[in-house]
């Protein structure tokens, strides 16, 4: 499977540290190799995110303060494509859009907003492809959920995490923690 890494861009440190936490745990839960902050610092967030991988295990890269244009713009050249998540993007149910994205083989950039996003991140000069998960407004956490559970095809749901600390017990009923 390719690299794929999270670009979260607009970040509002007093108005978007939840939501902006929550996009992070959701990338790392469900495959992503790591999150850039674009743009901004936000050190309470990274503590966050840093102390689930000590607690929960795996390897999940956090960086924060790098302009998204020269993110972009490296990615590219390393040979990477970029996917814009937005509700005004080909349909990932009723497009082929996902087929095309894996079937480039190459590692993805995933941009996800916070606020309203430059017109330029649905450009060629930004964005490989513009996803939208259903063509209705809605949480970005939700569409990044939705798109990573797409394209690792559920098997993410189940990875192991190397050097957990910590590890859910799944059970019918309950709330069953192991420490390992």
């Amino acid at each position: 499977m390719p690299k794929v890494i999270v670009l979260r861009w607009g970040h509002r440190p007093r108005r978007d540290a939840r939501l902006t936490t929550h996009v992070a745990l959701t990338a790392r839960a469900l495959g992503a190799s790591g999150i850039i902050l674009s743009d901004v610092k936000d050190e309470k967030i990274k503590e966050t995110v840093e102390k689930i991988v000590r607690n929960w295990g795996g390897f999940f890269s956090f960086e924060m303060g790098t302009s998204w244009k020269k993110v972009v713009r490296e990615w590219r050249e390393k040979g990477g494509v970029v996917v814009h998540l937005t509700a005004y993007g080909e349909n990932i149910q009723t497009s082929d859009v996902l087929k095309r994205i894996k079937a480039t083989g190459k590692d993805i950039l995933i941009i996800v907003g916070s606020k309203k996003v430059p017109k330029e991140f649905f450009s060629k000069k930004v964005s490989d492809f513009n996803v939208a998960i259903g063509n209705q407004p809605h949480s970005e956490c939700a569409s990044l959920a939705v798109f990573l559970d797409r394209l690792f095809e559920g098997k993410e749901l189940t990875k192991e995490f190397e050097n957990a600390k910590v590890k859910i017990i799944p059970q019918k009923r309950g709330k069953k923690i192991a420490r390992i």
